[in-house]
Formats: structure tokens, C-alpha cells, sequence
């Protein structure tokens, strides 16, 4: 059974610290990576229901977010 993320906040526990090419940066677990392959497949396939919606909304959320923390450390 798949839990349901309604808000970012509940993504905390997926966030890990993962040295890449001499920086710390900030990812998500490998766990989390895969739900979100296989939701955007289904998103591909228009088979994500409205849940599923809402939790690859909270996934890709959260994801901008790791992307521009990232970014600013790297600078």
C-alpha cells in the first residue's frame, strides 16, 4: 500500500544529504525517486487520480525547492 502526500511538509523524512562531485547536496530517497517516476508515467498515461494529483504536486513542490537550495549552495 502507497501512502498518500498531501503536503510537502510530509516529504521531510525523504530528504537525505548525498555528497555529488565535492558537494553536499541535498536529494531526495531513492524511495521517494521512484514514486515520482512511476507517478509521472502514469501522469504520461492520464491515469493519475485526483490523490495521486495532489501527491505528485507535493513531490514536484518540494522539488524546486531542493533544486534552488541546491543551486544557492553550489554558487
Amino acid at each position: 500500500m502507497v501512502s498518500i502526500l498531501n503536503k510537502p511538509s510530509s516529504l521531510v523524512h525523504e530528504i537525505c544529504l548525498e555528497q555529488v562531485e565535492g558537494w553536499k547536496l541535498f536529494k531526495f530517497s531513492k524511495s521517494l525517486q521512484q514514486r515520482m517516476k512511476i507517478l509521472l508515467e502514469k501522469k504520461k498515461a492520464d491515469q493519475l487520480v485526483a490523490d495521486e494529483i495532489a501527491e505528485l504536486d507535493s513531490i514536484k513542490f518540494s522539488d524546486r525547492i531542493l533544486t534552488h537550495i541546491n543551486a544557492m549552495v553550489a554558487a
